[in-house]
């Protein structure tokens, strides 16, 4: 995924479920936070809009109730973007070292949501979890 195929609006999108994910334990930290900054950094070079487009996010997350709304900008991306997506998702989530049911849950209803396999986003969780031991 680059800036180039993906536009404003879709990034907003995504951001937004990054910033559901990040807040569906109750607990939005500075760690997560930062995580979706960089995650955005990849799209965005400009810190304004940087900041501008996570404050952006927050407002579109917290006015939404249903997941649909983010989850419809990345259903028909390709299986290596939604990869990306899926990964920075577990990212935040695993953040705290722990991953619980609210949590997996949410992983789960995502993947069903965009199409993406289950055992596809596993494996991508188990790497994560390699990483920062």
């Amino acid at each position: 995924m680059s800036e180039n195929n993906l536009d404003y609006e879709k990034i907003k999108g995504i951001v937004a479920l990054l910033v559901h994910a990040a807040k569906i334990d109750e607990v939005y930290s500075d760690k997560e936070k930062n995580l979706i900054l960089s995650f955005i950094k990849h799209f965005i070079k400009d810190e304004d809009k940087i900041k501008n487009l996570l404050n952006e996010s927050e407002v579109l997350e917290s006015n939404s109730n249903q997941l649909l709304n983010f989850t419809n900008k990345i259903k028909k991306n390709s299986i290596e973007s939604k990869s990306i997506v899926i990964k920075e998702l577990w990212k935040i989530i695993i953040s705290d070292n722990k991953a619980d049911e609210y949590e997996s849950n949410l992983m789960r209803r995502i993947c069903g949501l965009i199409y993406f396999p289950d055992k596809l986003s596993g494996e991508i969780k188990t790497k994560l979890l390699k990483e920062i031991k």
